[in-house]
């Protein structure tokens, strides 16, 4: 279908665009329900469907997602690449746990860099709803 953006997890593209290091936006919604975007670096685990975001939990973004409970916050987490782009939308939970936090950050560093150290680390967990996007063929 013409101007369908629609992307499958496991396609190759997918993977190649979430190799190389992009930043991406976060994009949150305040209780009066206005968006908050912020800037973030985001992994993907195409296995588990998974999105993580590292962030202190005290940040506004953590909030947000922890202010829906145990049923997640709609998020949208994008990266532009020039004309290519992608954007990942899901369920938010944010997670606290240790095991949780160390997978987070390994991730985080095979993408990025090594994470500094914060005592206060959470996980923005976002379980994929859509991936969308514009990327260039294989």
């Amino acid at each position: 279908m013409a101007g369908d953006h629609r992307l499958e997890p496991h396609d190759a593209r997918v993977a190649a665009f979430f190799r190389d290091r992009h930043l991406a936006t976060l994009t949150t919604l305040r209780r009066d329900g206005t968006p908050h975007v912020v800037p973030v670096g985001v992994t993907f685990d195409a296995d588990a469907a998974l999105a993580r975001v590292i962030t202190s939990g005290t940040s506004a973004k953590a909030r947000h997602v922890a202010a829906a409970g145990p049923a997640g916050a709609p998020v949208a987490v994008c990266q532009v690449d020039g004309r290519w782009w992608l954007t990942v939308e899901g369920r938010a939970v944010l997670r606290r746990d240790p095991e949780s936090v160390a997978e987070a950050e390994r991730r985080y560093a095979e993408r990025y860099r090594q994470p500094r150290p914060n005592p206060q680390r959470v996980v923005i967990e976002i379980a994929v709803t859509r991936l969308i996007g514009s990327l260039p063929a294989d």
